[in-house]
């Protein structure tokens, strides 16, 4: 995962043929007669990750953007592909004069103007060999690829995976990918799906809130296994989701937590230790094949595979509701005063959901120095986001889910911004409600 810190995306080099959106069809569900994902054998994963540890250990420790043990770690998920009947092409892209590659796998057949896309980012930090960060994700995400090779899957949808690189430099690679895409190849991505640490020792099981049907369909397995999820807060906007969403594209994933600690509630429920990080070793030379959760990566793997499954197949379009929404600009100034933006509601009946969406766009440049509150028209205030020193990244690009059951529905609804910090400066671009 992306450390905190603000980079600059460089010049880059060239472009490989592509796909994804400017304005995104939705991720649509799909229906109830797709045909079920297989088992990811958690040893085929593992082999992977030993692969990447030993490419680490043969190139001074590490896998990082520019070294020796990340163009060798890209051979090695290519060879795979290449061997399984995938078409693969290198993206290359110069980030502080090195040279780097995002790898691009499609499997053949599916609409081509329906792409769903899987990916994660394949570069470690320079400090270790990132097999937690971000091995995990590219192993799995890698295995599930062989899978569909071995069902000789023929999914509704066409299916492109994607290794990115240097993501700890600021997410550069899948910025490039997609910032070099022409609109109408941008148009035809149905979703992108991010993996990024899913097999942290000290294990969460935390989902994107991003779109609903991806959200919920992750959901929806992690309830299959009496799994309860939370919604991932940690990582917002620091993987290689952010530039997908900030295209348009539906975006969701997994992550089983960083650097926060582990609370005693989520002890309680997931296991693990209490008042402990969900990875010590993270971007620590300590990200070694030790410090994997056996059973969170074969959870979590086997959740990609049902993901990629259910989500290539079927047209039935998804759930929504009723959206009220503003895209009127507020300015939010500096280390000042809060603002607001109001959206009027009617034509309910009876109260607010439990589980009402609240969508934010807020441009800014350093998204910490910004508190995010729902206020209901009655004036009650509900916390969406707190401010935090350490979050340096851009926006908050975000949709909360609020349990509004105590508020009547119908009256004037306003979203609460405050920069409590100064030097960097933005404003509200837009925000909705779902009910």
């Amino acid at each position: 995962m992306r450390p905190v810190g603000r980079t600059v995306l460089p010049a880059a080099a060239l472009a490989v043929a592509a796909l994804l959106a400017t304005a995104a069809p939705a991720v649509q569900a799909a229906p109830a007669t797709a045909a079920a994902a297989p088992d990811i054998p958690l040893a085929n994963v593992k082999a992977h990750l030993t692969q990447l540890q030993s490419i680490a250990t043969a190139n001074g420790g590490n896998r990082a953007h520019g070294k020796a043990g990340y163009k060798a770690s890209v051979d090695y998920v290519k060879a795979k592909l290449d061997a399984a009947g995938y078409t693969t092409a290198l993206q290359q892209f110069t980030s502080g004069g090195a040279t780097g590659y995002n790898l691009i796998a499609d499997w053949p057949g599916g609409d081509p103007n329906q792409v769903l896309m899987a990916g994660a980012h394949l570069d470690s930090v320079s400090s270790g060999a990132g097999i937690n960060d971000n091995g995990s994700g590219s192993a799995a995400v890698l295995e599930t690829a062989l899978a569909v090779s071995r069902a000789q899957l023929a999914p509704d949808k066409h299916l492109r995976f994607a290794w990115w690189g240097a993501e700890e430099l600021g997410l550069v690679g899948s910025k490039y990918y997609v910032n070099n895409l022409a609109s109408t190849e941008r148009s035809k991505l149905a979703g992108y799906l991010n993996f990024d640490m899913i097999g942290s020792p000290n294990a969460g099981y935390f989902v994107y809130d991003d779109d609903p049907v991806i959200e919920q369909t992750f959901k929806d397995y992690f309830a299959g296994l009496s799994i309860p999820t939370e919604i991932e807060t940690e990582g917002d906007g620091r993987s290689d989701h952010a530039p997908f969403k900030s295209a348009g594209v539906p975006v969701g994933g997994l992550f089983t937590g960083a650097s926060n600690t582990k609370s005693s509630a989520q002890a309680q429920k997931w296991g693990g230790t209490a008042g402990q990080s969900f990875d010590r070793c993270y971007h620590s030379s300590c990200d070694t094949t030790a410090n994997i959760n056996d059973t969170a990566l074969d959870r979590n793997s086997d959740a990609v595979a049902h993901a990629v499954w259910t989500l290539s197949a079927g047209t039935v379009t998804p759930p929504t509701g009723t959206v009220f929404s503003n895209a009127d600009n507020v300015s939010v100034p500096d280390n000042g005063a809060a603002v607001t933006s109001s959206v009027p509601v009617t034509g309910r009946t009876g109260n607010a959901p439990s589980a009402l969406k609240v969508g934010v766009d807020i441009k800014h440049t350093y998204r910490g120095d910004l508190v995010v509150d729902l206020l209901a028209p009655d004036g009650t205030a509900y916390r969406l986001k707190n401010s935090s020193s350490s979050d340096s990244a851009d926006n908050v690009i975000a949709t909360y889910t609020v349990n509004a059951s105590s508020e009547t529905a119908n009256g004037t609804w306003k979203l609460q911004v405050r920069d409590v910090a100064a030097q960097d400066t933005g404003y509200i671009d837009s925000w909705q409600l779902t009910f």
